[in-house]
Formats: C-alpha cells, structure tokens, sequence
C-alpha cells in the first residue's frame, strides 16, 4: 500500500536504527524492481504528504549543503506542477505555494533565501517543457497540450502574486542598507531577481518552442497585470538597483529591465505607452551616462563596445585573456544595427572620432610591422581595434539614408572608405606570411554595406564619396571601384580557401553583385539588367570565371581538390552569381551556354559511365555526383528567366534525369549525397518568374512531374525501410529529406505548368503515388517533430494549404485516423510562435471548413446528384468528432482575444465557417466568456459580440466573409479596451480546458 511505501521511505531516512534501515533498504530495492514501480511512484507523488514533508524537512535544516537544498527543492516544484489538477474535496491541495513559503520569508535571511528559492523554482519548472512533462499522465498522447494547460493555470492564478511578491521583497530590500559583504544578504537579493526575472520571461501564451532560443521576442503580459506596468516605480524601481547594488548583480537587473522594455504594446492605450517609454529611455539613458558599466565585462552581452575614453574593450579582454566578443556574431551584428543609426545623429562628430581613432590604431599597427621586435600580442591587440573600427565604419556608411544625406556627409564616407580600403591593401600584401580571420570577416561586412550604398543605379556617380575616392586612391569611376571588389574577392579564394566562414561570405559578397538592383530597375522605368552588372560582366576577371570555371581551372586563385570552393557548401552559392552574369548578356546565344555547360557535360557523361558498369569506385562516384548538382542548382536558381532556364530543362531532361533516379536509388541512406539531389529536383520544378512555361502542344509538364514523383517515391519509399533512427540524428538521416520532398511537392502542385485531371483520366498513377507517398512519409512523423524542426514546419504546412484547396477531394478519401492527424497537426499550428505556419494552417483550416460547409448544404437541399464517396465519408467522419473543429473554433477565437494576433486577418478566414459549423457551441462558448467577466463589464462584452455577427449571413461568399473580418477587427478593438479598464482580466484557461 502507498501507506506501507511512505513508512519504509520514512525508516530508510530517518531511523537511527541500522536494521531497521537495512529492511527498508532492501524492501525498497524489490519494490524498485517490480512492473508497477512507476505507477505506484506516481500515485505516491500525488500525496501531499510527500510535497510537505520536503517542507517541513527544508524548514528545519536550513544550512544544508547547496546541493541538497536545490535538489529538494526541484523535487518540491516537480510534485507541485504533477499535481497541479489535482484535487480533495474541492480544494486543489497543490496550488497554495505562496502559503507554503509564508514561514519561511517571515524568518530570517536564510529562511528567506529558501522561500524566494522555491518559487523561482515553481516558476521555472512550470514555465519548462521538460521531461516531467511525458510522466503527467502514463497514457497521454498529448503531453505538451497537458503541460500549457498547467502552465496557463498558474499563469492566471498564481504568477501575478508571485511577480508582485518578488518586487515587494526587492523594494524592501532597496530601502535597506544591506551589506552585500553579507553572503546570506548577497544571496538572497541574487535570487529575488532571479525570482522576478522568471516571472517576466514566463511563456504567457504557449508559444516558445525552442528553450535554446535567445531571440528577443515580445513579452506578452496579461491584460491583468496592466496595474503594475502603469505604475512608474515598478520601472523605476529596476533603474534605482542598477544604480545601487554592485555591478556583480548589473546582468540581472539589465536582463529583467530587457523583459519590461519588450511587453506587448497593446498592454497601453497611446498616452500611456507614451509614459512609459519615455519613463524607459530616460532610463537607459542614464545608463549609458555612467562609464562604470563597461569596466565589468559580465555586462558585454548586455551593453556596448567601448568606454568613455574611447578604448576598445576587445583590447583589454585579449590582454587579459578574456573570451572575445567578437566571437559572438550574433551579438557583433545586434550592435553594429543599433550604431547604423546612432552613429548618423551628429555624423560630423562620430566620423571625427571615428578617423581619429583609425588613423592612431593604424599608424601603431604600421609600426609594429616594421618593428622586427614586435610581440604578436601587440599586433594581434591592434588588428583587433582595427576590426573593431572597420565594422563599425561599415555600419555607419550602412546607416546612411539617401533623402537625409547631404554632400558633406557624403565626403566623411569617403575619408572613412578609403582608410579601409588603404588598409585592405596593406593587409592583402601580407596575406602570404600572415593574415586574421576577425579583419578578413570585418573587411567583408564594410564592403557590404558599402555596396548597398555606394553601388548600382540609385547613387549619383557626382556623389563626393566618389570624388574624395578619385582622389586618393585614383579610383575615378564605379567601374573601377567593381574592380576593387572582384580583386579583393580573387584574393580571399585564393588565399582563405580553407577558411569555411571567409569563403562563404567572400562568395556571397560576389551573390550579392550579381543581383544588382532589378526592382529598382523596374520602378524607373528601365529595362534589362542594371548597369553596375553589366559594368562587372565586362571585367576581365569576370569574363575568366565565366569561361573557366571548373575547380581544376581555378589554379591562379589557389583553389584545389580540399579547398572550401570545391567543398560542396560553397559551390551552390557560386554557381549562383556565376549564372546570374552569363545570364546578362546570353539572350538567345546557344553557343555561349553550350561553352559555359561543357564541364559540366563531360562531368555527368563520366557518372554515367560509372553507372553503366558492374563495379565502379563508389567514393568517387559521389564526389563527382554531389558537386555536380551542388553546381546545377546554383545555376538552375540563377536562370529565372524562360529562355535560359528552357536551355538548361532540355539540357538535363531526358539525358541526365536517370543519373539523378539512380543516385536516389543506391544511396537513400546517404543525406549527404540524397540532400543536394533532392534539392536539385525541388528548385527544377519551381516555377520561380513563370519560367517553366511550355508550348501548348509539349508534354514536358507531365513528364516533368512523373520524374518528380518517381523520385519523391522513390525515396519516401526506402527512407521508411530505415527503421528506428536515434533521436539526435533523426532529422539529418530522415526528417530533412522528407522536408525536401515536401517542398518539392508542393513546388510541382502549385506550379501551374500541369493539369492533373489528365492522370486519372488516361489512367496515369504518378499524381496517386505521389501523395500517397506523402502520407506513409507524414504518418512516419510524430506530431511534435513537426513543430520542433522550422523547415520541416514550413515545408509541411505549405504542401499541405496546396492540398487542401486544390486537392481536397483526395484529403476527405483518407482514412479517418489520417484525417484525424492532419486536424491535430493543424490545431497544434495555430499556436506556432512561426507566423508563416499559423497563416498556413488558418488557410488550411478555412479551404476544410468551406469545403465541410458546401457539402453539408448540398446534403440538407434536395439534389437529383447525390454527394461522391468521399464526400459523403468524410461529413460522416466529421460529424463522429465535433470536439476537434470545436477545438479549433476555442483556439482561433483565444489568440484573438487574448493575444497579441499578428495575422488577424489570415485568422479571420476560417473563423466564420467554424461558427457557422458550431452555432451552439459558439453561443456556449461566447456566454461563458461574457460571465468570466466582472458584472458591471458583462453587458458590453455581450454587446461586443453581438456586433460580431451584425449583417453576417449564413453563408461563405466572399461579401459575407470580408462584412466578418471588418467586423472582427472591430471586435478585437472593442473587447481590448474593454479589458484595459477591467480591474482583472478573462481567464483564458477555461476555453482551452
């Protein structure tokens, strides 16, 4: 019995007693042993005897060991957030974890550091989709719906009063003189704002996905606690602790300061986020007015580059062995966007400091090179200012905006382009003997941003940039300056072939030039490609890659069989910019395409030999293979015009299709060969600028898509024949290829180059083994991997809108517990923190319901032509389970009430059907609403929701639909300010219970 358990547990940790304690022991080891362990451990969990004898086991021992005082703890929340719906005799016995702390912060310090501990810890295990989640129920399909429904319960009733608690406690504690020499008064402020930053980073409406994510997202705070975020001192009380504890505790305070800055701007009306970001900026502001931030270099993540006096922090972390910040590209790059615009408010004065500091860093650097007593560590301290200032250079010239920009600015630009250029060639001399990687990355992103400034059709070759570069470095026109570019990349590939993040970037760079600006062209009128890439077509240097291309000609750059150019990641990305400038001046020009492909002939014409053989050397094979459509798609991307992406389809088909089958077929199992295959299918099929576009009397469409479907089915088919792939290598053996075929799909669905109702009728079976394949393909899938994994998100949910408003005749044949995986994928989609994907699925969800709501009509009218099969299944199918489309209805109608909606529109569409579908559960779900709300609220609300419906007809034309959505929009509007001057908010829990 659990009683007998709970006594043996006792025995074991309490007893003084030694036999005693070896029976329990041993009695306890079978137990451990037997099948029905795990329930009995559950159901012993659930007591709250065992939840209060860890209390009251905290509450007289407060000076344990770190360990064990955490580890008990965390045992306390993980029995909290399992027993959270649990309930005896109407009362929910583990949700009064405030009263369980009570003794301990009425006590002393030590007492109070356990209690704060406690319900940091409660909030960040509820707040954590961990693996607790997968033991709540022992039968749950569903864990993650189980662990939001747990953590939107204690959002509502208990989150605020710990939040309100912890700031309480923090005031306190600032009014106070404490001595923070004082470990036990040090530790206890530490975790009070650990406490509140866990409150403010809660997941409010169930939507980050991934818990490795540091991306800076809106917090979106609870129409409830709009009370704390309009008064001033809970802002101003996070300033006062900055400015008053010591900087060992600045990271905190900044981090809950960072949550506060990012709420939900819908929390105001406009007066009062007004308030409060000038309340905010001020305080940042005297922030950044006190130097002594920057001397704690905990504070890097969160604060800036450089000091008061200018010097560079990256100086001081190499000498004192510091890890480099600019290491952190991500955070490099944060800065770089916010100086892009701060730097061109007194551009005079940062263009003054800025040269200054240049030009003493590089006359310092010029002389330790010339020093033949130099130690690296004073040039690698100098290389590192001049980074540094390179990438700042480079956000500032990126920062310029054209109607703003006066011809004095314009002259500065020019003084800092060419102190990097002059550097760039006093580095480029070096590259022999000595080169760093940092500068090289730098060096890259000014001349990006120097390009999209400086380069194309927009700027004014009078510009004073280009006569201050005329004069010094005798670069007299944009054609020159091009030169500069190709040059500089010439160099990189030929000197940083084995450096992946230079290559890659180097050819970018080179990506990037080949685009031009053709939108731009377009909008003034012109015709044709820019002129800045015809200028860079007609370089020398250009025209040799073009008529030289293959890895084994690049001997003047360096390049060779171990170099990145030739490793495969690089060589999509070149190709790219390769065929976008054959593409300028190729026009109808055979001959020049069948030169440019020659190579890669001979290359596909040496595979096929391969295959024709018996034995061949596999290795070889592959490397010859995967390079090669590496190659094909970077050009296939580039051709999106007719004419030369027409050249290449009848250059690859039929000729060279069966190489890409077969390769499929030998080496499935292989991502590394099947990805860059798949790849190349996916981008030959899309109709990218309605460049496949075949005469009305070619068949190339449907042989296209047979090819497209033998291959998907093809793989789909071996692929299954892998078995159970370890988790952390699912996605890279299985998931990502199943993505590609995904897109390729739908790529070929939606192209419009292909009538499929000629596949049924001539009797043709590639479209059914197509989409049958994506079935065994999806039902392969868990659930929850399609939402763990972006790409395979996207490319699910596109391919699946394809389906259902093109091919919803095929979706309602499936069988019911199909069907039943596809609703349940799309409910989980609505609430993808992924916009792309809830757009999806609300398209998705409005093409079922319009499809639902026309057949249920034709069934109730009398009709001499009876409803299809499928039709007539699946309306059955429907109609055995409402709670899913109810389900969808509760879901669609919670994010926009309740949520920041960022698609309301797209969530409008399948709204109206839901309704019309469930007209009593929607009037259901509308009173339980009106009645959450306080008494003197409940007449508007229902108010609100009558003009919902004002003028709507029971029907889905498109009138109808837009009367709805300009009515919902209105709606929306109205319950907001309805809840702003609610004194507590809807609970939203009930709707999704």
């Amino acid at each position: 019995s659990l009683a007998q358990l709970e006594n043996l547990c006792k025995q074991l940790y309490e007893t003084t007693d030694t036999t005693t304690r070896l029976q329990a022991e041993k009695a306890l080891v079978e137990f451990t042993n037997s099948p029905d362990c795990l329930s009995k451990c559950q159901l012993l969990l659930e007591r709250g005897s065992v939840r209060n004898y860890v209390l009251n086991y905290l509450a007289t021992r407060p000076k344990l060991a770190t360990f064990v005082t955490q580890a008990l703890i965390q045992l306390y929340a993980r029995i909290t957030k399992l027993g959270w719906f649990d309930c005896q005799k109407d009362d929910y016995v583990f949700r009064n974890a405030i009263t369980d702390v009570t003794r301990f912060l009425q006590d002393s310090v030590e007492y109070c550091i356990i209690g704060v501990t406690i319900l940091s810890q409660l909030t960040n295990e509820i707040n954590q989709v961990s693996a607790t989640a997968f033991l709540i129920e022992a039968d749950t399909t569903h864990p993650l719906t189980k662990h939001r429904k747990i953590a939107s319960s204690f959002r509502d009733s208990s989150l605020f009063d710990i939040f309100t608690l912890s700031c309480n406690l923090l005031k306190q504690a600032s009014g106070k003189n404490l001595n923070l020499n004082d470990e036990s008064q040090h530790g206890l402020l530490m975790q009070l704002l650990k406490l509140t930053h866990n409150c403010l980073n809660f997941d409010f409406i169930g939507t980050s996905t991934d818990e490795s994510s540091d991306d800076l997202c809106t917090v979106q705070i609870p129409t409830s606690w709009r009370s704390a975020f309009l008064d001033s001192s809970t802002l101003q009380l996070f300033f006062d602790l900055y400015h008053s504890i010591p900087p060992s505790f600045s990271p905190l305070v900044l981090s809950c300061l960072v949550q506060i800055a990012s709420v939900r701007r819908s929390l105001f009306n406009n007066a009062e986020r007004a308030k409060f970001l000038s309340h905010l900026v001020d305080g940042v502001k005297r922030i950044l007015e006190n130097p002594q931030w920057c001397w704690d270099v905990g504070l890097y993540n969160c604060t800036g580059w450089m000091n008061g006096e200018g010097e560079l922090l990256r100086q001081r972390n190499h000498r004192d062995g510091l890890e480099d910040p600019l290491e952190d590209t991500g955070l490099v790059q944060q800065q770089l966007d916010q100086l892009s615009t701060i730097g061109r408010c007194e551009y005079e004065k940062t263009c003054a400091l800025l040269v200054q500091l240049f030009d003493q860093s590089a006359q310092s650097y010029q002389e330790l090179l010339q020093s033949a007593s130099a130690s690296p560590m004073d040039i690698a301290v100098q290389e590192g200012r001049l980074t540094w200032l390179v990438y700042i250079i480079g956000a500032v010239i990126g920062g310029r905006v054209s109607f703003a920009s006066t011809d004095e600015q314009d002259a500065m630009d020019g003084e800092l382009v060419c102190r990097v250029l002059q550097l760039m060639n006093l580095t480029d001399s070096r590259l022999a003997q000595a080169g760093n990687e940092k500068l090289e990355l730098a060096m890259l992103s000014f001349f990006e941003q120097f390009r999209k400034i400086y380069i194309g059709d927009q700027v004014q070759k009078s510009s004073k940039l280009y006569r201050r570069l005329s004069e010094v470095l005798g670069l007299n026109d944009e054609t020159m300056v091009l030169s500069v570019f190709i040059g500089k990349i010439i160099t990189n590939l030929k000197y940083w072939g084995r450096c992946e993040p230079i290559t890659s970037k180097t050819l970018q760079l080179l990506n990037d030039l080949s685009i031009g600006y053709p939108f731009l062209s377009w909008l003034l009128g012109k015709t044709g490609t820019v002129d800045s890439v015809r200028k860079l077509v007609k370089l020398s240097a250009v025209q040799f890659m073009l008529n030289n291309h293959t890895s084994e000609h690049f001997s003047f750059l360096g390049i060779n069989n171990q170099s990145n150019l030739t490793d495969m990641r690089c060589r999509t990305t070149f190709y790219t910019a390769l065929g976008r400038l054959l593409m300028v001046d190729l026009g109808e020009d055979e001959d020049q395409y069948e030169q440019f492909m020659l190579p890669l002939t001979a290359a596909f014409e040496a595979v096929a030999q391969m295959f024709s053989t018996n034995s061949f050397n596999e290795q070889e094979a592959k490397r010859t293979l995967v390079g090669l459509v590496r190659d094909l798609r970077g050009i296939a991307f580039a051709f999106n015009a007719k004419t030369s992406f027409m050249m290449l389809f009848e250059w690859i088909y039929p000729s060279y299709m069966p190489i890409l089958q077969r390769a499929i077929e030998l080496w499935y199992h292989d991502p590394a060969c099947t990805t860059p295959v798949l790849k190349l299918m996916a981008e030959l099929v899309h109709n990218r600028s309605q460049r496949l576009q075949f005469d009305v009397s070619s068949p190339n469409g449907i042989l296209l898509f047979r090819e497209t479907s033998k291959m998907i089915t093809m793989y789909g088919n071996r692929i299954l024949t892998l078995g159970e792939v370890p988790k952390d290598q699912v996605y890279a053996l299985k998931l990502k290829g199943i993505s590609i075929c995904f897109s390729m799909l739908k790529a070929a669905l939606s192209g419009s180059y292909v009538n499929f109702g000629v596949f049924r009728l001539y009797g043709d079976d590639a479209l059914d083994n197509a989409l049958q394949t994506f079935i065994k393909l999806l039902l392969s899938i868990p659930h929850s991997d399609l939402l763990d994994y972006p790409k395979l998100s996207q490319s699910y949910y596109s391919l699946l809108e394809v389906l259902t408003q093109d091919h919803m005749n095929f979706i309602a044949s499936l069988e019911p517990h199909v069907i039943m995986y596809i609703l349940s994928s799309i409910s989980e989609g609505l609430t993808a923190l992924d916009t792309m994907v809830c757009t999806g699925c609300c398209s998705c969800l409005d093409h079922i319901v319009t499809y639902l709501f026309k057949q249920l009509s034709r069934s109730t009218k009398k009709r001499t032509t009876p409803l299809n099969q499928e039709s007539d299944r699946f309306l059955h199918i429907m109609q055995q389970h409402p709670e899913m489309i109810q389900q969808m209805l509760s879901t669609v109608l919670n994010i926009i009430i309740f949520e920041d909606c960022r698609n309301q529109w797209s969530m409008s569409r399948p709204l109206l059907g839901l309704i019309l579908l469930n007209e009593k559960y929607f009037s259901d779900l509308r009173n339980s609403i009106v009645n959450s709300q306080p008494p003197e609220k409940q007449q508007a609300m229902h108010l609100c929701f009558e003009n919902l419906m004002e003028g709507i007809e029971r029907n889905l034309l498109t009138k109808n639909r837009d009367r709805f959505t300009q009515n919902l929009s209105a709606f929306r509007r109205e319950v907001n300010d309805s809840m702003k001057n609610s004194t507590y908010g809807v609970n939203s829990n009930d709707m999704m219970s």
